[in-house]
């Protein structure tokens, strides 16, 4: 009987390590998959897969369009008509504003109603514009709200809170349109796949709801005060539903006021299958699948394809772009002027816990430049005014306006209008950059351009519109003078390329529109009407071509012609004195010796009294170690040197840094990476006797039994002894590139400054050296530097030249003896370590046949030292693996480079 238990027991055991394991492999897969999603090729290519099988449902309706009579069609919208459509469409975007109101009352956040409503404008147009899926809202919100002082404990569960809110309304829409309320029929019927669609948005509300009366929606997001209320989640999803009918309305009024007429429900119930689409695709706003729906769905009611494309290009540019651009003009206001309760420090940041959804897309890394949002947006109005010239030259006047401008002006001078108009749009394209990176010169280029492109807009077509968005920006650039203070950014060849390649497909388009228009508009034009502006308004290839070269060549003479003497003199000092002054005062280190190999350079902060060794790569200074100096001046030197790097928008990292130092770099704002350990031997207690040094003791004793000796020689040192150094150092390098930065190399200069310690046989043969390299802590510490020895020296020669060192050092009165560090070792050990930290355990682990790590860190452990571990410290913004890129060809670069 008991061992029929047994066997019961065993079974019953087994079938549930069997159900464990398998709900285990089933989570591991679900992870395997979110991990799969969250590689940006793979996020890319869904909305493209999306918007691939849209267009093959709408091919045949995509080729009815024709741009020219989409042309003539918006030029024909009288001016009331533009009034009232985007008065609604005003309207619309004002309504979203009843999300904040939400988060405002059942968060109780101390924030007045019109600082909401400008909150609200910026976070939901710009929502709008880079996607539906909330998170560029979430983002901003979180950047906003913090600048009126909202605390930590309120800003993140409201923002937790309002992320999944957003398409509650678009999902109680979709069971209008499931239960036949909303007729999309028709549509459903041709074009199957989107019931799945419908089905899909409609779930969402069911499922919202019963999360948002989860006890652990109440734990996490409503701080412990129960359960949302019902009627918090009746408003949650009325908000939503608010936003949603307000924008199927302005698509069914922009419809009617272009198409005549339009029967609504059946407008309104395309629009939201539509929405849907644009939902599923996950497209910053839906673009593509959006419109390519919507314009099925126009078709099927007898409106032609030119008409529907219509009535998507005013949606498109009333609902999306004009509010966007809005949103842009508040955000570089509202970044421009300080915070409500004092000015923010840079540095600080709201870490707000993430929703499952926010960690799969990968918020918020994907959305770094909100956290300068105001200059972005700035850069973001000079590029839409850059854009906007183009498109304006690349379009056929109004004819009325053509007719007064030519009895006002000469036809020579609107021709000559119009060229400069598509120079400046590039120039300001290419401007729009600087303007982000907060260049003055890139500021003061850009103001007079674009008082010239408003100039020229009014004089090639009365073009006032344009012209005054122009002066806006203008204005608003002229308000925030003051954030433009970089004398210079470094150039790649890479954002070069980039924005070369950029402007040439914008030329590409310009010459495309502009071409295909003016036939298109001409060709439509009642008979008699041409004039004499538009015939000759054919030749665009050239103006397109000129706008590029010349705009490419304008730009090239700025930047040669710019003033680089202050980044020289910032980068240039290596003043070997004055170094030898300072560390003489003990203010030195273990890294401190490689300062004197010449290819780093030196700045001096606070007055001279703390000092910065650094190497340049790319745009980042790479100091080599901690900075130099008094301890209560080290948080000041970083910023001032830090704040003078940002000058040429030069980034400042920190390679091999103690742990001593890390509250200096948390309180600026740093990350870290470990890099390794180094090993320090006590010299006070280091001895070879007992049974675990037994093998040294052993090497020792067989060394100076066969007659090897070990000496050390103070500099200076004989040419001779140098030439007998160099020939060993060359066969041990077997023809390999020296190494750089944080390594020392064969210099004799370099070998001229410390003692070298020598190894020779019986026969006074060399087969061994070390250069030393002293601490300058007032003889506390002593490093073995240079290292070199022949390839046929038997077993045991570095053990035993390690262990006269050590004998040495002891005998001088140093206390501690660096052996270098172990790269990687005891990186990525621990729970919750960073992902490449992992990667870099796993290469220390399994990399021993390339690197030898692991087999580098046994050989130090037997002279029994201590482990301290060395970080690296770089800025927030720089992305972990570009930098490692850096690092790499900054160690690997040839040490005469970097002189």
């Amino acid at each position: 009987m008991f061992r029929q238990q047994e066997r019961s027991a065993v079974r019953t055991g087994e079938v549930m390590h069997t159900v464990i394991k398998n709900k285990l492999e089933r989570f591991k897969l679900v992870r395997l998959l979110i991990s799969i999603y969250r590689i940006k090729a793979v996020r890319a290519l869904f909305p493209l897969l999306i918007i691939g099988l849209v267009y093959l449902e709408g091919q045949h309706e995509l080729k009815q369009i024709h741009l020219g009579k989409i042309i003539r069609d918006l030029k024909s919208v009288p001016v009331p008509s533009i009034m009232q459509m985007l008065g609604i469409s005003l309207l619309s975007v004002a309504v979203m504003s009843t999300y904040d109101y939400l988060i405002r009352r059942h968060f109780r956040l101390q924030i007045g109603w019109l600082r909401t409503f400008r909150y609200a404008w910026i976070a939901n147009t710009f929502n709008n514009m880079i996607g539906f899926a909330g998170l560029a809202g979430a983002g901003l919100r979180t950047l906003l709200y913090k600048r009126s002082s909202v605390p930590a404990s309120l800003l993140a569960p409201a923002i937790v809170f309002l992320s999944p809110l957003m398409i509650t309304g678009l999902s109680l829409l979709g069971w209008g349109t499931i239960t036949g309320l909303l007729p999309a029929d028709r549509l459903l019927e041709a074009h199957r796949w989107l019931g799945f669609a419908v089905w899909g948005i409609a779930l969402y509300l069911p499922f919202f709801v019963l999360l948002q009366r989860s006890a652990l929606f109440a734990k996490w997001v409503n701080r412990g005060e129960g359960r949302t209320a019902w009627l918090t989640v009746v408003a949650s999803v009325g908000a939503s539903f608010l936003e949603w009918v307000f924008a199927g309305l302005t698509f069914w009024f922009i419809a009617g006021e272009m198409l005549g007429s339009a029967p609504f429900l059946t407008v309104f119930s395309i629009y939201v299958v539509a929405a849907i689409a644009g939902i599923l695709s996950m497209a910053p706003g839906g673009i593509g699948a959006f419109d390519l729906i919507a314009l099925l769905g126009l078709t099927q009611l007898g409106i032609k394809s030119d008409h529907a494309m219509a009535v998507l290009v005013i949606y498109r540019l009333f609902y999306y772009i004009i509010p966007w651009l809005l949103g842009l003009v508040l955000a570089a206001l509202e970044f421009g002027l300080p915070g409500t309760k004092g000015a923010e420090r840079s540095g600080d940041r709201v870490e707000a816990p993430l929703t499952v959804w926010q960690k799969i897309w990968g918020w918020p890394g994907q959305y770094t430049f909100l956290s300068d949002l105001g200059v972005w947006a700035l850069g973001k109005l000079v590029l839409a005014s850059g854009l906007l010239l183009l498109l304006s030259a690349a379009t056929p006047e109004l004819l009325y306006r053509l007719k007064v401008t030519e009895e006002l002006l000469s036809l020579p001078v609107m021709q000559i209008s119009h060229h400069l108009s598509v120079l400046i749009g590039f120039m300001l394209i290419l401007l729009s950059r600087g303007i982000s990176l907060r260049v003055r010169r890139a500021y003061v280029w850009t103001s007079l351009l674009l008082l010239g492109g408003a100039v020229f807009a009014f004089t090639k077509g009365f073009d006032y519109e344009e012209a005054l968005f122009l002066l806006v920006v203008a204005m608003i650039l002229w308000i925030s003078r003051s954030r433009f203070y970089r004398v210079s950014v470094p150039f790649s060849a890479k954002s070069t390329l980039w924005w070369l390649l950029l402007t040439s497909a914008v030329a590409l388009s310009y010459y495309g529109l502009a071409s295909y228009t003016h036939h298109g508009f001409l060709k439509h034009l009642p008979p008699g009407i041409q004039p004499e502006w538009l015939r000759q308004h054919s030749n665009v290839a050239a103006t397109a071509a000129g706008g590029l070269i010349f705009s490419w060549l304008l730009l090239t003479m700025v930047v040669a012609l710019r003033p680089q003497h202050k980044a020289d003199m910032l980068l240039a000092d290596k003043d070997m004195a004055r170094l030898e002054r300072f560390l003489s005062e003990g203010w030195g280190n273990t890294l401190s010796h490689m300062l004197f190999l010449g290819d780093k350079s030196f700045y001096w902060a606070q007055e001279g009294k703390v000092l910065f060794a650094f190497a340049r790569v790319r745009d980042k200074l790479v100091v080599l170690g901690d900075p130099l100096g008094p301890m209560n001046l080290l948080n000041n030197g970083i910023s001032e040197f830090r704040q003078a790097a940002d000058l040429y928008g030069l980034s400042v990292v920190f390679y091999q840094v103690t742990p001593a130092h890390l509250p200096l770099y948390h309180e600026q704002g740093y990350r870290f990476f470990k890099l390794g350990e180094e090993a320090l031997v006590p010299l006070a207690d280091f001895s070879i006797s007992g049974s675990r040094n037994a093998s040294l003791r052993n090497v020792k004793g067989r060394f100076e039994r066969e007659g090897y000796r070990f000496e050390i020689t103070e500099a200076q040192h004989s040419k001779e002894l140098l030439q007998e150094l160099r020939l060993l150092s060359e066969e041990w390098l077997a023809g390999r590139k020296e190494k750089g930065y944080s390594l020392g190399w064969f210099s004799e200069p370099y070998l001229q400054l410390a003692p070298l310690a020598l190894l020779r046989g019986a026969d006074g043969h060399l087969l061994a050296f070390a250069s030393m390299a002293p601490g300058y802590d007032g003889q506390k510490t002593v490093s073995v530097d240079l290292m070199r020895h022949h390839k046929d020296t038997p077993n045991g020669t570095m053990d035993y030249l390690f262990l006269c060192l050590l004998e040495w050092a002891k005998a001088r009165g140093y206390k501690s003896f660096n052996l270098g560090s172990a790269p990687l070792s005891n990186v990525g050990g621990r729970f919750g370590a960073l992902r490449e930290e992992k990667l870099a355990r796993l290469v220390f682990e399994r990399g021993g046949h390339w690197y030898g790590f692991s087999g580098l860190r046994r050989y130090k452990e037997k002279f029994n030292p201590v482990w301290e571990p060395r970080y690296l410290a770089y800025p927030a913004a720089v992305t972990l693996p570009l930098l490692t890129l850096d690092l790499v060809r900054l160690v690997s670069r040839h040490p005469e480079e970097g002189k």
